[in-house]
C-alpha cells in the first residue's frame, strides 16, 4: 500500500545520507564504448572529488571508494551511488518528501516494464508546469529520465518533454560527459585494434596526395539526407575523417539538400547520430543549402558568359541526344532567350518548370560526363525542409559540390570510384568558376554480395513494406546492421582494414561478421534456450536446488548467474529422438544421467553423479521446468535479395527474398529477464543473439532475440 511505499523511501533516504558521510573520494571506472552515461553525467554535474577512468571493464561500472571498498555495478547503481557519495544534493535528501519522489522517478526511469510510449506521457504531463522533474533545480531523476530516453532513442516531440530534454541536452555537464564518451569510445581507430580482429592492416600509403601540409588538410563528408546512413557511406565518412585526423586537420559534415523531395530532417538526425555512433567528430556542420544564392549568382554569370544555357528539350529526347552526342538549338540560341528562359525558371511558371540549364562543355566528348551535364532544374511544387518554398529551382549535385567544396576551404576529396569518370567533370567546374581545385581521389567502393546499397531501392524496400523501416535488422544501413548485432569496435576494424586501394571487388558478408565475433564472443554472457517443441525428463534422483555459476567459464568479470536445478527438465525434442532405454547421455553443465524408460512424451532417468565420463555420450542443453522460465521468439535474418549481385537491366521486385525472416518460440532461463535492450549474448548450441525487446512481465509478449550472424556461411544466408 501507499504508506508501506512510503516507508520504503524514506528507509531508502536515510541509508544514503549514511553511506554519504563515509563514502569520501570516489573513482569510477566506465566501459569502453558507452553511448551515453548517466554516471559520467553525474560526475559533471557534481564535479569535486570524482575521478573518471576508461576502462575496458566488460561487467559494467566500478565505484571505488576513498576507504578501498568497491562496487561493480549497473550504469544506474553507480550513479546512484556517486551521487550519494557526494553529500545528496542530486537525491534532495534534505527534504524527505522531495527525495521520495527523487527516487520514485528514478524508479520509473529505470523500469524495463514500462514501455516508452507510457514513460513519455508521463513524463510529460508531470512536466506541464514544471521545468525538472523535481523540485526547482536538476535531480537525479532527471538525469536518469534523459539517460533512459537517449539510450532508448524514443521521439521527444511532446511540447513539455521536449523543451525539458532540450535543456537537459544544453547542459555543459551533459556536453561533458557525451565528450568523455566520445573520447573514450573504444572504436578500433588504431592499427594494433585493426590487426587484432582483422588480422590485417589496411593500406593508406596509396593516398600520395599532393599538397598534405600538416593542421591544413580538409577533407569533408557530403551526405544527401534522403536515407540512412549505410555501410559504404561508412567507409566515406571514416575514410575523410582518417585523413584530416592523419594530419591534425578538419572535416566538414555537409548535406547536399538538394533535391526537397526526398530529404527529411528524419535522415539529418540519423546521420548525424550514426556518425557519433562510428567515433566520428565533425569539426563544422554545413548545408549546401547555405550557399544557394552564391550558386544561382554564379549560374547567372555562367549564362552571361555563354559557359551554360537553358534548354527546354524534353527529358526523353535529351537522353538520346547525350548519348548520340547531338547538339540542339538551344546550345546556340541567343543570350535573350537563355536570360528569358532562366527567369522563368526562377519564378517556377509553367514555361521555367520545363526547363534545366546545361553547362556547355563537350557534346563530342568519349566521357559521357562532359556532355553539357544538367546544373540546374526547377522542382514542381517542392518544400525544402530549412529554405521552404523560397526556391523554386535546385542546383545539381555535379554543379553544387566541386563549386562548394572549393568555398569551403576543403584541400582532398575523398569519395568512391563509381563517382571516377565524374573527375574531369569536377576539375572543370572548379575552372570555370575561378576557383582553387581540391585534391581528388577514388577509393574502392565497399560492395557485398546479396545485398543493395542503392538509396533508391532501399527506399522501395521500405515504401512496400518488405522490411520495417530504415533500422531492418537486414538493411545493410548503420543501424540496421548494429540491430542484428554488429558493433561499431567490428565495424570500423573492418573499414579500415580495407584502406583506400582503389581495387574493386564483390565481398562476402561472412567476413565483416567473423571480425564480430571476435568482438563479443569474449564478452557475451552464456544463457539457455529450449523449443517450445520439447520432451520432459524425470531424473528420479534429482534434485531441487539453485546453484550460483559465472555468466561466461572464460570471462569471470561478467558475473554470475543462478543455474535452477530440479526432477523435472526440458530437453529439445530433436536431441531425445532415437535415445534409447539404458542409454548414457550427458545433462551440460550437470552431468550423466542413464535413461531409464522413454515412454510417449516423457523420459525417465537416473543421475549418475560418480560417471564423469563424458566423452561419447550425446550432450543435452535442459532447463528445469518452472513456472518462471521466460518465453522469447528467436529471430533469423537472411539475405533480402536472392541473387548475388543485380545488373543494372534487373527488376529488383524480381529477385526479393520473401522467406528472409524466420521465427521461432522458446522457453529461456530466468537470467534472461534481467537483460537490457541491445545486450548480446549466446545461447547455447544456438548461437548468438542480440536482446530487441525486454521482458515486461506480460505473458503474451515475449522477449524478442535476434540471430548475430558469427561468420559461418549458413549464419550469414
Amino acid at each position: 500500500d501507499i504508506g508501506h511505499k512510503l516507508y520504503e523511501l524514506r528507509k531508502a533516504l536515510e541509508d544514503l545520507r549514511e553511506a554519504a558521510t563515509v563514502m569520501g573520494k570516489i573513482t569510477v571506472e566506465v566501459p569502453i564504448g558507452e553511448s551515453v552515461s548517466a554516471t559520467v553525467a553525474v560526475c559533471y554535474l557534481l564535479g569535486g572529488d570524482v575521478e573518471l577512468v576508461a576502462a575496458e571493464r566488460s561487467g559494467g561500472y566500478s565505484v571505488l571508494e576513498a576507504n578501498g571498498g568497491s562496487s561493480d555495478c549497473s550504469d544506474y547503481e553507480a550513479a546512484r551511488l556517486v551521487a550519494t557519495g557526494c553529500g545528496g544534493t542530486l537525491l534532495a535528501t534534505e527534504d524527505p518528501a522531495l527525495g521520495a519522489e527523487v527516487i520514485e522517478y528514478c524508479t520509473l526511469a529505470t523500469s524495463a516494464s514500462i514501455p516508452d510510449s507510457d514513460l513519455l506521457e508521463k513524463v510529460n504531463t508531470r512536466l506541464w508546469t514544471r521545468s525538472f522533474l523535481v523540485g526547482y533545480s536538476i535531480s537525479l531523476a532527471d538525469v536518469f529520465m534523459w539517460s533512459r530516453l537517449s539510450k532508448s532513442g524514443a521521439p521527444v516531440n511532446a511540447v513539455n518533454v521536449g523543451r525539458w530534454f532540450s535543456h537537459m541536452e544544453s547542459l555543459p555537464a551533459i556536453g561533458k560527459s557525451k565528450a568523455f564518451l566520445t573520447e573514450n569510445s573504444g572504436t578500433a581507430g588504431d592499427w594494433a585494434e585493426v590487426m587484432r580482429l582483422v588480422k590485417s592492416q589496411g593500406n593508406f600509403h596509396v593516398f600520395n596526395l599532393p599538397g598534405i601540409e600538416p593542421g591544413k588538410v580538409c577533407t569533408r563528408f557530403p551526405p544527401e539526407p534522403s536515407g540512412y546512413l549505410h555501410i559504404g557511406h561508412a567507409k566515406a565518412a571514416l575514410l575523410n575523417d582518417f585523413l584530416a585526423r592523419s594530419y591534425n586537420g578538419k572535416l566538414i559534415l555537409r548535406f547536399d539538400d538538394t533535391n526537397p523531395t526526398k530529404e527529411k530532417s528524419e535522415f539529418e538526425d540519423n546521420i548525424m547520430a550514426d556518425l557519433e555512433r562510428l567515433g566520428i567528430k565533425p569539426d563544422t556542420l554545413e548545408y549546401t543549402s547555405d550557399y544557394f544564392d552564391k550558386l544561382l549568382e554564379m549560374a547567372t554569370d555562367w549564362i552571361m558568359q555563354g559557359y551554360a544555357y537553358v534548354d527546354k528539350t524534353p527529358v526523353e529526347e535529351m537522353r538520346r541526344q547525350r548519348m548520340a552526342c547531338e547538339e540542339n538549338e538551344y546550345r546556340t540560341a541567343p543570350l535573350e532567350d537563355n536570360l528569358r528562359l532562366w527567369e522563368e525558371m526562377k519564378q517556377g511558371t509553367e514555361i521555367g518548370l520545363t526547363c534545366c540549364v546545361r553547362a556547355k562543355i563537350d557534346m563530342q566528348s568519349k566521357n559521357g560526363t562532359m556532355r553539357d551535364p544538367i546544373i540546374y532544374r526547377c522542382i514542381e511544387g517542392a518544400v525544402h525542409h530549412r529554405t521552404g518554398t523560397k526556391y523554386k529551382l535546385y542546383p545539381s549535385y555535379d554543379f553544387s559540390c566541386p563549386i562548394v567544396d572549393s568555398l569551403e576551404g576543403v584541400t582532398h576529396a575523398l569519395r568512391s570510384n563509381e563517382y571516377i569518370d565524374r573527375e574531369v567533370q569536377y576539375y572543370w567546374m572548379c575552372d570555370t568558376a575561378k576557383l582553387r581545385r581540391p585534391y581528388m581521389w577514388d577509393f574502392s567502393r565497399l560492395n557485398f554480395k546479396y545485398a543493395v546499397l542503392s538509396k533508391r531501392k532501399l527506399q522501395w524496400f521500405v515504401d512496400n513494406k518488405i522490411v520495417e523501416g530504415w533500422a531492418d535488422p537486414r538493411f545493410p544501413t548503420v543501424q540496421g546492421i548494429r540491430r542484428r548485432g554488429m558493433t561499431i569496435q567490428a565495424l570500423r576494424a573492418f573499414i579500415l582494414s580495407q584502406g583506400a586501394s582503389k581495387n574493386t571487388n564483390l565481398m562476402e558478408w561472412d567476413k565483416i561478421w567473423t571480425v564480430n565475433k571476435r568482438v563479443i564472443d569474449p564478452v557475451a554472457p552464456r544463457h539457455t534456450a529450449i523449443g517450445k517443441a520439447n520432451r520432459a525428463l524425470i531424473v528420479k534422483n534429482g534434485t531441487d536446488e539453485v546453484r550460483t555459476v559465472p555468466k561466461h567459464k572464460k570471462n569471470p568479470d561478467l558475473g554470475k548467474k543462478s543455474v535452477i536445478y530440479g526432477r523435472r527438465v526440458l530437453l529439445e525434442e530433436q536431441d531425445v529422438e532415437g535415445v534409447n532405454e539404458g542409454e548414457i547421455v550427458t545433462l551440460m553443465d550437470w552431468g550423466n544421467v542413464q535413461i531409464t524408460s522413454v515412454s510417449g512424451e516423457e523420459l525417465h532417468g537416473e543421475f549418475l553423479p560418480e560417471n564423469k565420463d563424458f566423452r561419447k555420450t550425446k550432450k543435452f542443453t535442459w532447463l528445469a521446468e518452472i513456472p518462471d522460465l521466460a518465453p522469447a521468439t528467436l529471430i533469423t535474418y537472411r539475405h533480402l535479395i536472392t541473387k548475388e549481385k543485380l545488373e543494372e537491366d534487373e527488376k529488383l521486385e524480381d529477385f526479393v527474398n520473401m522467406e528472409s525472416k524466420s521465427e521461432e518460440e522458446v522457453m529461456c532461463d530466468v537470467n534472461v529477464k534481467l537483460l537490457q535492450k541491445g545486450e548480446v549474448i549466446q545461447f547455447e548450441r544456438r548461437g548468438y543473439y542480440i536482446l530487441d525487446s525486454v521482458f515486461r512481465g506480460i505473458s503474451d509478449k515475449p522477449m524478442v532475440f535476434i540471430q548475430v550472424p558469427d561468420g559461418r556461411e549458413a549464419s550469414t544466408r
